[in-house]
């Protein structure tokens, strides 16, 4: 049996899922908080600094909803080795609590022809208790290879790279154990930490997460565009492109528009790792 397209609009039910300051702290520093001067991110990635209040990454939101709280959906049968994570998207409605509480469902959205194979759309949303409209939305593509042809075409994307240099670039550092701080905050794929799974993966070594790598570049974003303030967080989205081995230096290129900001990432290597980048945030 092939994808299921009567999926689309199903939606799972709703699901609590809680977290403490620690989980958050711990967060923070799988992605690179205090990595390059420990005293830089310290309401990132400690609780009781004197004069320092504890924030949350906003990517955070990310963790809670997609990867804790969502229960999986049934989209009919085809080879899991065949998926990858695509896209990525995080909008919050406001700071994330240090610790709290979220009710989370997701619904699939859309399964779109790709020719070569099948793009799987889905949303993911978290209401605080008593909330009527969601803290945090995430929306996810996954790409499953060999499974197009069935003839549904998914929306355009209008994303392009402005005709112009940069107007910041930005780096960011990872470490060579990067995954295996990343991997504590719940994602245990050994495709990030064990190198024979990575070898018949087809890799020299482990890679990073994606989630990592997306977490890094929106903490950098964060501190770079927005004073390191997550009330000013709305939006970040970008498409995963190529591997980042853990200890690569990441590139961040950015082209200003406003309150959105365009954003495209290249590796150590000069792979362009996260594309199609769109960074929006609250006026201050």
């Amino acid at each position: 049996m092939p994808l299921d397209l009567n999926a689309v609009g199903k939606s799972s039910a709703p699901k609590t899922v809680s977290w403490k300051a620690d989980e958050a702290l711990l967060y923070a520093i799988g992605v690179g908080a205090g990595q390059d001067d420990p005293l830089a991110e310290l309401a990132f990635t400690t609780e009781n600094s004197d004069g320092v209040e504890q924030r949350v990454l906003p990517t955070f939101g990310a963790i809670l909803t997609q990867f804790r709280g969502a229960s999986k959906l049934d989209i009919g049968t085809f080879n899991p080795a065949m998926l990858v994570h695509a896209e990525q998207s995080t909008n919050l409605a406001g700071a994330l609590p240090a610790s709290g509480e979220l009710e989370v469902s997701s619904t699939i959205t859309g399964i779109y022809d790709k020719g070569s194979g099948a793009l799987v759309v889905s949303e993911t949303t978290g209401r605080e208790p008593g909330a009527g409209e969601p803290l945090v939305t995430t929306r996810s593509a996954l790409f499953i290879r060999g499974e197009g042809g069935f003839g549904i075409p998914g929306p355009r994307d209008e994303w392009a790279v402005p005709e112009r240099d940069a107007d910041v670039v930005l780096e960011a550092s990872t470490r060579p154990d990067q995954a295996l701080l990343y991997r504590l905050s719940g994602d245990h794929n050994p495709l990030h930490s064990d190198p024979a799974f990575a070898s018949r993966a087809g890799f020299p070594r482990p890679i990073l997460h994606g989630m990592c790598t997306y977490g890094v570049v929106g903490r950098v974003l964060l501190n770079a565009l927005a004073d390191g303030d997550p009330a000013r967080f709305d939006t970040l989205s970008g498409r995963f492109s190529k591997p980042v081995f853990p200890g690569e230096r990441l590139r961040i290129s950015v082209w200003n528009d406003g309150d959105r900001h365009l954003f495209r990432v290249n590796g150590e290597r000069g792979d362009v790792v996260l594309d199609r980048g769109s960074f929006v945030l609250r006026s201050a």
